[in-house]
């Protein structure tokens, strides 16, 4: 959020922290920064040092205390830069969030682009990522998930990536939108390099945008089966729909015949998960199986959303 103009920071920020944790009971941290990149980094701080006590000002810094602080700092805590890239920074010397902050510009444009170019002029105070008051329509929706125990069966991994597009397609109606692209991909646990690996994707283009949850998950069942291998032990699979335009922009088709939607269909059963919960009502490959669901043996109670939750004196 935008705190211009507010006058005492620190108290306002120690009381959104105190009533965040009295209304929902999840603790929370606040960072205040600059820019929305150094306002993330200020969060990081916040949670990592007691001091703090949950709430960090980087605007209250001295220059030398900036430079100090940001020297401490590793670069993958920079929000926007991941595993791949920090690797691929690590080449060029830059370890520490203050050497991106000072990094040659044009090195960094040409070897990593316009969007790493923005972080760096981020970290240097110049805002670069403005506050969004309407959050846009997304234009990719990836569903996907680690399993609880390793599959090794093409059946469940097809009810896994059942609800994976369920979910997805619900997200895609919820915005008025259809997506005109599906991406599948398995993954082997990368973290065991004593089992065999293998993480294949595969992207086709779908004969006409559609929203349509039992069609993408024939796609995504279909896509999933040429690239099942026996022999390995996956760990991960999820979905991704691109190329998302709203349900008002159809492009028509001269050589084949106009596909029925089923648009009521999917509003009744948008309507049935709303009302009675979702995957109260699925297709017939979702659900068959729980060998791939999360183990969840230490989640926290439902006290504020399940009526048979709520502790009882």
């Amino acid at each position: 959020m935008d705190l211009t103009g507010i006058r005492k920071l620190r108290d306002v920020s120690y009381t959104m922290r105190q009533r965040v944790g009295m209304w929902t009971g999840i603790p929370v941290c606040v960072g205040i920064g600059p820019t929305k990149t150094l306002a993330k980094l200020a969060n990081h701080v916040a949670k990592k040092h007691p001091r703090s006590k949950g709430v960090f000002n980087y605007n209250e810094l001295t220059d030398e205390q900036k430079t100090k602080l940001l020297k401490q700092i590793p670069v993958e805590e920079v929000w926007g830069v991941g595993r791949k890239l920090t690797k691929k920074l690590a080449v060029h010397g830059v370890q520490t969030v203050h050497d991106l902050r000072h990094a040659h510009v044009p090195t960094l444009r040409s070897e990593f682009g316009v969007v790493m170019e923005k972080i760096q002029r981020e970290l240097q105070e110049v805002p670069c990522i403005e506050l969004q008051e309407i959050q846009p329509d997304k234009q990719q929706i990836i569903s996907s998930r680690s399993f609880g125990n390793m599959v090794t069966e093409l059946v469940i991994l097809q009810d896994a990536l059942s609800t994976f597009v369920a979910n997805a397609c619900a997200k895609l109606r919820a915005q008025k939108s259809h997506a005109a692209v599906i991406q599948v991909f398995l993954q082997t646990n990368r973290f065991r390099k004593d089992l065999p690996q293998y993480n294949p994707s595969l992207a086709v283009p779908l004969p006409y945008p559609t929203n349509d949850s039992l069609e993408v998950n024939r796609w995504a069942s279909y896509l999933c089966e040429r690239m099942f291998k026996p022999g390995y032990q996956y760990k991960k699979a999820g979905i991704m729909l691109s190329e998302i335009s709203p349900v008002t922009h159809r492009q028509g088709d001269l050589l084949e015949p106009v596909a029925l939607a089923n648009d009521k269909l999917m509003l009744a059963l948008d309507a049935l998960n709303q009302r009675f919960g979702r995957g109260t009502v699925k297709v017939s490959t979702q659900g068959a199986f729980r060998d791939w669901e999360m183990r969840q043996e230490r989640k926290s109670p439902n006290y504020t959303t399940c009526w048979d939750e709520v502790p009882v004196v």
